[in-house]
């Protein structure tokens, strides 16, 4: 054997053992999670993964190939995270609530702590139209438009392991609950009139509040709404006051309460 053959077979070695350290890694990460469910642990621990990323770079000083390195670790990194998501959830998450109520905001960071895909769906028919959402409403009218939510809303049945965010009118209809149920957990956003009113009134791609932002218009178009969402909501999180790791963890932690009853 010569020594290239040599390099090859300890290269071989090297092989066979990451992926022995990989199996044993994600087996490890599915017990951390079921550790945490039945010691009703918090599930979400971004500080952890700061600890552990301090850690890495401390280990990686001075070391050669140190970003090809790093980037194999931040795949493993996003791998676990989506082993974590697949144990807690084998459906998708389906965000509701009134324009400015968070939706995106928790959709975003969700995506993050679990590689969640995450599907904004007004952004999703905006693209496929090739129009904003306002353009869709003066040119075809809204008809129109909550038919592309349905029709979006049915094909994300085929999927599991999403957030959906929804717009404010999907739940209106209840074509859209119907769907929403069949591969999905309804979590409903709330927030108060002040609190959306300050979170919308610079924006211009709600159609429904464009020559109506005010404290007023907005709580009666919420509670005209309020029985709807409701009705739809498999759980209701109030966002007032959180933070996104709170509302997180609280969505997190209902969910598994809802599970544990449907077994």
């Amino acid at each position: 054997m010569n020594h290239l053959d040599e390099l090859r077979v300890r290269l071989s070695v090297c092989d066979e053992q990451i992926l022995d350290c990989l199996i044993k890694r994600n087996m490890i990460v599915e017990d951390i999670m079921k550790y945490k469910e039945s010691h009703n642990m918090q599930i979400i621990q971004p500080e952890q993964e700061k600890r552990q990323t301090q850690k890495l770079m401390e280990n990686l000083n001075g070391v050669r190939h140190t970003k090809e390195i790093l980037d194999i670790f931040d795949r493993i990194t996003y791998n676990s995270k989506k082993i974590q998501a697949r144990h807690l959830f084998n459906y998708n998450i389906v965000m509701i609530g009134f324009m400015g109520s968070g939706k995106s905001t928790i959709s975003d960071y969700l995506s993050t702590m679990f590689a969640m895909e995450t599907v904004e769906m007004d952004q999703i028919i905006a693209k496929r139209e090739g129009m904003s959402i306002p353009d869709i409403f003066e040119v075809y009218g809204e008809e129109y438009f909550r038919n592309l939510e349905t029709n979006l809303l049915i094909e994300m049945q085929a999927k599991s392991n999403v957030v959906i965010s929804c717009g404010g009118g999907v739940p209106m209809r209840e074509r859209n609950v119907v769907e929403m149920k069949k591969n999905g957990r309804v979590v409903l956003l709330t927030a108060k009139p002040e609190t959306i009113y300050n979170r919308v009134k610079d924006s211009h791609d709600r159609p429904l509040l464009e020559n109506n932002k005010n404290i007023p218009y907005i709580a009666e178009l919420m509670e005209k709404r309020r029985v709807k969402y409701e009705a739809a909501a498999d759980i209701i999180i109030e966002t007032d006051g959180k933070d996104e790791l709170e509302i997180c963890e609280e969505l997190v932690q209902k969910l598994l309460e809802m599970d544990e009853k449907c077994i």
